[in-house]
């Protein structure tokens, strides 16, 4: 990334119908990490199979709570998958927590979990597993072929729209007709 490349983090990469991969189609990314060593990001809008319970379950934490023990759990990516890792609004600080941007932080430890479940957490989260990750260059190599628009990010964004909702909202906000894109791509 040279320096007049704009950072990414706080922002999200939406996926164009240039991207094939299953992993990646239709995909809304949120990103947390980029810089010239690579970068780092968590798919938003793609839900697995489990919900927070089976987490729970998996991990010996109790919750008796319906309305956590049902949320949805989201597939970050294709990085180590067995990775936890939650997006939430402020709180307090968890043990290995990081402030993304201002009011947005994430945390993989075990104890923001655990506040989760005994309703000690914090009030907007998503529980990912996973995470999407580029080396030196990779994303911007990506970003020239069409295959990520980038759009600004903000928490309603990311905790209060329904998930298949999030990636049109997000498309929406760059206030143009996605059929207006090109396949391929050029330079000026």
């Amino acid at each position: 990334m040279n320096q007049q490349t704009a950072s990414l983090v706080d922002k999200c990469l939406i996926a164009t119908p240039a991207i094939k991969d299953p992993i990646f189609a239709s995909s809304l990314v949120y990103m947390c990490e980029h810089s010239e060593q690579g970068s780092m990001g968590l798919v938003v809008n793609h839900e697995t199979s489990q919900v927070l319970g089976d987490i729970f379950e998996q991990l010996d934490i109790e919750c008796d709570d319906p309305l956590v023990t049902h949320q949805p759990v989201y597939i970050g990516g294709p990085v180590q998958l067995e990775q936890g890792f939650v997006l939430h609004g402020g709180g307090r600080n968890w043990q290995n927590t990081i402030e993304v941007a201002s009011g947005i932080h994430l945390t993989s430890s075990l104890d923001i979990l655990q506040d989760i479940a005994a309703g000690n957490g914090p009030d907007d989260y998503l529980v990912i597993l996973g995470f999407s990750g580029w080396a030196s260059g990779q994303l911007e190599s990506e970003l020239q072929q069409n295959s990520w628009l980038t759009s600004s990010c903000d928490a309603d964004l990311l905790f209060h729209q329904k998930s298949e909702d999030k990636w049109q909202v997000a498309f929406d906000s760059l206030g143009f007709d996605i059929n207006s894109l090109s396949p391929v791509s050029g330079n000026a």
